[in-house]
C-alpha cells in the first residue's frame, strides 16, 4: 500500500491545474486589449528571430522582453522619472504610456494607470498558478509587465512595468 503525503498530493494537484490551464488558457487573450496587427505601424519589421533579439538587446532586456522575466524592484531609474514625455518599448520604440498616466505605486517598478490606445496586448499568465493579466508591446510582442486592479482613479488599474523594458522620450 502506497502512502500519499500532503506534499505529494499538493504537487499532484498543482500539476493537474497547470496541465488543465497551461497551454490553451495561457494564450487566451482579452479581445478589447489586442489590436489588429495590420493597424500597427511597422508590425512586420519587428517580428525578429531570437538570435536577432539577442544581438539587439542587453542580456537583462532580452530576459524581460523576450523570456518574460522580471527585473529586481528599484533597479530602474525610470521608476523615478517625472519629466513630461512618453514611455516607449525598449525593444522597438513603440509608444506605450504617456507620462501623465505614471504614478508612484511604491512597488519599485514604473507604474501607470492607463496606456496609449492600441499600444499593448494582453494574455493570462498562470506562472504563479493564480491567473494574472500580463501585457506586451503590440508591435514587437516584448513583455512589459502585469496589470493589477489596485491603481488610482480614473481607471483603478496599475500597469506595473519592468523599467528595462522601457525607454523614455522627453518632450
Amino acid at each position: 500500500m502506497t502512502r500519499v503525503t500532503r506534499r505529494a498530493l499538493s504537487l499532484g494537484l498543482l500539476g493537474s491545474v497547470a496541465t488543465a490551464y497551461g497551454g490553451q488558457a495561457k494564450e487566451r487573450r482579452m479581445a478589447n486589449d489586442n489590436p489588429d496587427p495590420s493597424t500597427i505601424p511597422d508590425y512586420d519589421q519587428w517580428q525578429l528571430s531570437n538570435a536577432e533579439w539577442k544581438e539587439r538587446l542587453s542580456p537583462e532586456a532580452y530576459a524581460v522582453l523576450r523570456k518574460e522575466a522580471t527585473e529586481r524592484p528599484r533597479s530602474s531609474d525610470l521608476d523615478n522619472e517625472k519629466r513630461i514625455g512618453v514611455f516607449a518599448c525598449a525593444g522597438c520604440g513603440y509608444d506605450l504610456f504617456q507620462s501623465h498616466t505614471k504614478f508612484d505605486s511604491g512597488t519599485g517598478w514604473p507604474s501607470f494607470w492607463d496606456y496609449i490606445p492600441g499600444a499593448i496586448s494582453t494574455k493570462t499568465d498562470f506562472k504563479l498558478i493564480i491567473p494574472r493579466t500580463e501585457y506586451h508591446c503590440s508591435r514587437c510582442g516584448g513583455h512589459q509587465g502585469h496589470v493589477f486592479k489596485d491603481g488610482p482613479a480614473p481607471t483603478g488599474l496599475r500597469y506595473c512595468n519592468n523599467g528595462v523594458a522601457l525607454t523614455f522620450k522627453a518632450g
